[in-house]
């Protein structure tokens, strides 16, 4: 019965079964990772995985081994105690840490560039100062980089004169150095104009949006494309065509292969009514008009695979975008999910939320003020009362994925079933993602057995979701939070977690 034996023995080493094992490695706890710490996951730099935690008065990069084992808390004395907002741009061995900060009537806009041993390299840069009458603790100057790293962008938008905005911009190449600044007027027509989305391509030029709606808070009725080249003081207006249609939770993406731009978002045919599809446009850059522009209208199938109970009618009223991909042909994929809070006695519809999903948190215009709202995130307030409300319960349900080819057409879709809630924070719902190339895995807790448990889905390019069997080396004493996870590498993810009353950190190997 073994005479075959040294045949198969033979096809084995000739062969060798290739096997995808997935490996977790968690962070020990540390004393100052309390529930009440700020972080950043930056990233992975020279075999180094580096976090930026802000802990009352310290600012620190904790930097820890390819098994999550701590090597150093590296102290960052050059940051003052109180920051009016940082960010993060990573690079191959080393990334800028962009901070601001006021000292009595300056605001100051710096910059440092840290290694991959969490030490800063050189001296912080001055990178841009402006005079403010009165003491803020909300952010002045915001950073874009584009997708390549290779240009950044530091703005401010005065807000003083509510016809006529002024916007600032400098642009600094990846070693820093100054390439040019503008000071540009924006027209602001009607009184309810704000401006969203702020996007630099890979030439360094800035698309943004001015939207209007028939007040603060409704659906946007009359939307422009605005740019501004590096090159130019002035800046470029093209009026979407969106009559017919309320738009709501508006996107933009820059496709630089391309040279496109995509304009996105859920619309209704009422005013405050149910969702009834998503509207797409593609701006050409070199033509300067749109060269595609659809309205879909979401199918009773669609709306019925969507929504897990209810009317399908209403199905994709809590849908918000949250991933866009674009595809090298000029297609592009949507991941938007469904997501909602309530209180005792009442449930928020999209239209308490300001200009987005409830994971946004609305801003005010100020003399100098931020037209985004801080992207640095404080996990364990994020939310915050919206209208004076103490909200109670919030929810993250299924992901829908709709895609697209090149000319707006859809394409296919699928969804992701999940049903998630919990009481107080949102920390534990909602997703993270994991782009292989191959598939886009979207993570997220599911409770089974009174226990939260990582769950991994994927989807493949056709449209195909897979679930993955449960992810190994998982213990129940770590509590994922995998909305604030981020990608490090092609095939790495690190995910902050809650063990007992601390914060740690787990790094999933695929």
């Amino acid at each position: 019965m073994f005479r075959n034996l040294p045949v198969i023995i033979l096809l084995i080493i000739a062969f060798p079964l290739t096997i995808s094992a997935q490996k977790i490695f968690y962070s020990e706890p540390d004393r100052n990772d309390q529930k009440s710490l700020n972080f950043d996951v930056v990233g992975k730099i020279n075999n180094h995985y580096l976090i930026f935690k802000n802990y009352r008065s310290d600012n620190y990069v904790s930097v820890f081994d390819s098994e999550m084992k701590l090597i150093e808390n590296a102290g960052l004395d050059f940051v003052p105690d109180k920051t009016m907002g940082t960010d993060i741009v990573v690079y191959r061995d080393f990334f800028y840490l962009f901070y601001q900060y006021q000292r009595r009537n300056i605001a100051y806009a710096m910059a440092a560039k840290i290694d991959g041993n969490g030490k800063i390299i050189g001296d912080p840069v001055q990178l841009d100062t402006t005079s403010i009458n009165t003491f803020s603790n909300t952010r002045i100057y915001n950073i874009v980089n584009s997708e390549d790293k290779q240009r950044i962008m530091v703005f401010k938008i005065n807000s003083k004169n509510n016809d006529r905005y002024i916007l600032t911009a400098s642009i600094f190449d990846n070693e820093l150095k100054r390439l040019s600044k503008s000071r540009v007027h924006i027209e602001m027509p009607e009184k309810s104009d704000f401006l969203s989305e702020f996007t630099l391509d890979n030439d360094a030029t800035l698309v943004f949006l001015r939207a209007a709606g028939t007040t603060d808070n409704d659906n946007v009725h009359n939307l422009t494309l605005l740019f501004k080249q590096s090159d130019t003081d002035s800046v470029g207006y093209y009026n979407l065509d969106v009559k017919d249609m309320y738009l709501d939770d508006i996107k933009i993406k820059a496709d630089n292969v391309n040279k496109h731009y995509l304009i996105t978002s859920f619309y209704s045919k009422q005013k405050r009514g149910n969702i009834d599809g998503l509207f797409c446009a593609l701006w050409d850059k070199k033509e300067a008009k749109v060269l595609n522009q659809t309205a879909t209208t979401f199918s009773e199938e669609i709306r019925n695979t969507a929504k897990s109970e209810g009317n399908p009618k209403y199905a994709f009223n809590d849908f918000y975008i949250q991933n866009i991909l674009v595809r090298r042909d000029g297609g592009f994929v949507i991941a938007s999910e469904s997501v909602y809070s309530s209180t005792r006695g009442s449930n928020f519809s999209r239209w308490d939320y300001l200009y987005g999903s409830p994971y946004m948190r609305p801003y005010d215009y100020y003399y100098y003020s931020s037209p985004f709202y801080n992207s640095y995130y404080y996990p364990w307030s994020r939310w915050g009362n919206y209208g004076g409300y103490q909200i109670n319960r919030y929810y993250a349900d299924n992901i829908a994925i709709l895609a697209f080819d090149s000319t707006a057409r859809m394409l296919w879709t699928n969804i992701i079933n999940k049903s998630q809630y919990d009481d107080y924070t949102d920390n534990f719902i909602g997703y993270g993602s994991l782009n292989t190339g191959g598939k886009f895995h979207f993570l997220f807790n599911q409770l089974e057995k009174r226990t939260l448990l990582l769950t991994d889905q994927s989807i493949t390019p056709d449209g195909e979701v897979n679930r993955s069997p449960t992810l190994r080396n998982l213990t129940k004493e770590y509590q994922f939070m995998p909305r604030y996870a981020k990608q490090v590498s092609s095939y790495e993810l690190v995910v902050p977690c809650q063990y007992r009353n601390y914060i740690c950190f787990a790094k999933i190997e695929y």
